[in-house]
């Protein structure tokens, strides 16, 4: 495939929508790698030839391709009845469930953009995703973790932020209002599956999170790649466990179910005996969690086998697959066990499929996927040879529009000619399989989730008691890792993790960055140039989990 230009930053159109640079849009589209149509179209379609068939279920709230259709018209005429210009923000706070699907379908119909923010998500992180992304609504259900959502709205409004649209939806997606608007005004008004349709964050290496940019095209030619993978179909049923706003759950729950015309499960807070039920209740085929979810799957049904033979497929990632639970996997369940590997920015640089074997499966991130173009490149940004470590960069048809309203970041995820990085260190064999070999990036993993090490120091200092901060991943067997916080204090001062909890739930900070362990020290290691000696952090909490010594 030729190489081409990057899906740098978009222009704007006559709108107020940004879309993908419109050349590399035609060249993808006329090779059949992307296409004109979009999801509400396939619903739309889904709706008139099977109209009573099940699109989701959650708990006991279940949609039918009819409602699903029928929902999303009527919030996207309640939308564009509220004022909202084309191309406004519309932040959407849901738990994942039927509802989250039809407001992003509504939004797609009535041609604004959606702000995804994570059901757990603390004051601070909402408040920066509403004024980074210029959101003006915002949409939530009454009530969210027994707290009313008025009372968000009306804090946010306190802040300085303009919500001057906050509408409330029930678990299926039913808002107040009848819609009121004529199918011709919403066929006007929708996006294009080239148009900035929404907004995710991902943990960034400094500060707050930064804001992905995302349309429909990436995510269907995602779909092609994941249905080929698994010989996915029409009788599937998937179980999705990943929430919607994020990238995994956007492929595996709100995309391709729907591209196939298949079911979805789906969970609004994940407990493993409940979802252990449910799967030999309702008997689904494909499931999709990250490792953590399956590793506690396991963990659970040790306790009180269950059923779980309907599985043929899971698809996993987020982080290494651990190979002995994963095959723990394989023999309890008959399932395959698959990935991708990539990013939110990226897509997927990799996959593996039902063709591999199982050392293949379950030791590699799978063959390179050619249409992405995959280079290592050395810190020069030169290749390095087959077999040699490098950082994987990539250009092609799943990779996102890059960051929103942030040069400096688009600055460290783009090679100067275009090529998007992944902040991992890998190897590629000669037979196309990569495996990774690090990270690049100061991020700890846990349970697929990216934590930036450096935002958690930073919300750890600002305790009054602290005089330097440092955190570092602490290995777990259920987690991978978990976040370790190191600190000197001032003097005088003591600290405990109850009270530096305590302090961070006061500020708002959301519950992802909570340190769960904290080492107190007379002094941090330094290196010779002056810096944190994190290296020695590291291998300090290691010696300590081994000894099982306490700090």
């Amino acid at each position: 495939m030729t190489r081409m230009t990057p899906l740098t930053e978009p222009r704007l159109t006559g709108d107020t929508v940004l879309r993908v640079d419109r050349m590399l849009a035609e060249t993808y589209t006329r090779s059949g790698e992307w296409r004109t149509g979009t999801l509400a179209d396939t619903i739309r379609q889904l709706a008139a030839a099977r109209p009573d068939d099940l699109a989701f279920r959650e708990g006991e709230h279940d949609l039918s391709w009819a409602q699903y259709d029928e929902y999303s018209d009527r919030l996207a005429g309640d939308l564009i009845a509220a004022g909202l210009a084309r191309g406004s923000r519309v932040a959407v706070m849901l738990p994942d469930g039927p509802g989250v699907h039809v407001m992003f379908t509504a939004c797609e119909k009535a041609g604004l953009t959606v702000v995804g923010i994570g059901a757990r998500a603390g004051e601070r992180e909402i408040e920066h995703l509403l004024r980074k992304c210029e959101a003006t609504a915002l949409v939530t259900e009454v009530t969210h973790a027994g707290r009313p959502m008025a009372e968000l709205a009306t804090l946010m409004r306190g802040r300085g932020l303009p919500i001057g649209t906050h509408l409330i939806i029930d678990r299926l997606g039913r808002g107040p209002g009848d819609g009121g608007r004529p199918l011709e005004e919403i066929a006007r008004r929708r996006l294009d599956p080239n148009e900035l349709w929404l907004l995710n964050s991902t943990s960034g290496t400094t500060g707050l999170p930064k804001c992905v940019m995302q349309f429909q095209n990436r995510w269907w030619y995602f779909h092609r790649m994941a249905v080929d993978a698994a010989a996915l179909h029409t009788q599937d049923k998937f179980l999705g466990l990943v929430p919607a706003p994020f990238g995994f759950g956007l492929w595996t729950a709100h995309f391709t179910p729907a591209l196939l015309g298949a079911p979805t499960l789906l969970v609004s807070r994940f407990d493993a005996d409940a979802t252990l039920d449910l799967i030999e209740r309702e008997r689904p085929t494909v499931i999709c969690c990250v490792s953590t979810q399956f590793i506690m799957l396991l963990n659970a049904q040790a306790q009180r086998p269950r059923d779980l033979r309907s599985l043929r497929v899971m698809f996993t990632g987020g982080e290494t697959v651990p190979y002995q639970r994963a095959s723990e996997f394989e023999e309890q369940t008959g399932a395959r066990v698959l990935q991708f590997y990539g990013s939110n920015e990226t897509g997927a640089l990799s996959r593996t499929t039902l063709t591999d074997t199982r050392e293949q499966r379950l030791t590699t991130c799978g063959r390179t996927i050619t249409a992405l173009q995959v280079r290592l490149l050395d810190e020069h940004g030169r290749d390095v040879p087959t077999g040699q470590p490098g950082q994987p960069a990539c250009k092609g048809p799943v990779t996102c529009m890059g960051y929103y309203d942030d040069a400096q970041a688009n600055g460290q995820l783009f090679t100067s000619d275009g090529w998007m990085k992944t902040g991992d260190i890998a190897t590629v064999d000669t037979a196309d399989y990569l495996r990774l070999a690090g990270r690049t990036a100061d991020f700890i993993i846990r349970g697929g989730k990216n934590i930036s090490a450096v935002e958690v120091e930073e919300l750890v200092a600002l305790h009054p008691a602290v005089a330097l901060s440092a955190v570092v991943a602490m290995p777990d067997p259920v987690f991978g890792e978990r976040v370790c916080c190191y600190v000197s204090l001032r003097s005088g001062t003591s600290l405990s993790l109850e009270q530096l909890l305590a302090d961070l739930r006061g500020r708002g900070v959301s519950k992802e960055n909570f340190p769960e362990r904290l080492i107190v020290l007379d002094a941090l290691p330094m290196s010779p140039i002056g810096k944190i000696a994190k290296t020695e952090l590291r291998a300090d909490i290691r010696r300590r989990l081994t000894s099982n010594g306490t700090p």
